[in-house]
């Protein structure tokens, strides 16, 4: 029962910091210039990968060995920068960020980000997070009934 809500826990611990990146993506999207000076903020994605026990003991009691492989949860890799997606362009000389030199002189750089996309990357991300929120509590639900049940 406790490896259930530790996967679970892994899970929302993951959808809860890919809710954290979609919100800051969303809250830079009209940011023109950021701190370090590299031009328009660059959305961020989380990369996750499902946790691999490589696990190969075995004993007399279960001798197939303990379960190896997928399913242990899920860790977040990295938070990686979007540097692929171009950057979305809107003519507006008189902004006091817009391009002065070049082919794209009069042009304003903004992020990378769609707003929309963004929506349904958060939709996603709180459907996970609430499917593990059920899961650990249909397993409290079924710990408290085995415990009725031993009374």
């Amino acid at each position: 029962m406790f490896e259930a809500i530790n996967i679970a826990s892994t899970g929302l611990s993951a959808q809860r910091l890919r809710l954290d990146v979609i919100s800051n993506n969303l809250a830079n999207v009209s940011t023109t210039r950021t701190t370090e000076g590299d031009g328009p903020y660059k959305k961020r994605r989380v990369i996750l990968q499902p946790v691999n026990l490589r696990t190969k003991w075995k004993s007399p009691v279960y001798p197939f060995g303990l379960r190896n492989g997928e399913g242990q949860g899920v860790r977040v890799v990295k938070i990686e920068r979007d540097d692929e997606t171009p950057v979305r362009r809107v003519y507006d000389p008189g902004h006091k960020d817009s391009i002065k030199i070049g082919p794209y002189k009069g042009y304003v750089e903004y992020p990378n980000i769609n707003p929309v996309t963004e929506m349904v990357d958060m939709i996603s991300a709180s459907r996970a997070y609430e499917a593990n929120v059920q899961m650990i509590n249909g397993y409290k639900s079924m710990f408290r009934s085995a415990m009725q049940i031993g009374r």
